[in-house]
């Protein structure tokens, strides 16, 4: 079983608009990124979002160009500070292939929990439209089998 994790992209301040919808630079982010996973012939069978607007727009943005077939659907308890400790349970059952759009710290110390068994124990660095593949084994382990952030997509590498 493969969990996707998908940081939103770039989102506006509160000071532009307190809903924070996705920049002009974080709908670019996320369309690449969902060229190159519909390239890559990836398939979930789910595919949720917190319900804040910039995951929201993640979601469909992924979903309308790479993710078809998916449901796309509102989930509660990703919040950024929401425990993980749930999610990482039920997590650890599931068989279907899931994606999930949500927020920091909360992907970050879920990565964490998961590969480490410590949320506190940083492993992976998130950046807006970052996607973090996790697999979980036939022993229940879970691996990082793949991360990609935008700006490998971009050609801005290393210029941060």
């Amino acid at each position: 079983m493969k969990l996707y994790l998908v940081q939103h992209g770039e989102a506006v301040g509160k000071d532009v608009d307190p809903e924070r919808p996705l920049s002009e630079q974080g709908k670019q982010d996320v369309a690449a990124l969902a060229v190159f996973l519909q390239r890559a012939s990836m398939t979930v069978g789910r595919l949720w979002h917190s319900g804040k607007l910039r995951a929201r727009q993640t979601a469909e943005l992924l979903a309308g160009k790479a993710l078809r077939g998916a449901s796309i659907e509102p989930v509660s308890g990703i919040n950024p500070n929401d425990s993980v400790a749930v999610f990482a349970q039920d997590a650890d059952v599931w068989e279907q292939d899931t994606l999930v759009v949500g927020h920091l710290p909360f992907l970050s110390r879920l990565v964490a929990l998961l590969i480490t068994g410590d949320a506190e124990r940083e492993v992976v660095s998130f950046r807006p439209g970052t996607v973090v593949c996790l697999e979980r084994d036939a022993a229940d382990r879970w691996t990082v089998l793949w991360m990609l952030r935008p700006d490998l997509l971009t050609g801005t590498a290393g210029s941060t």
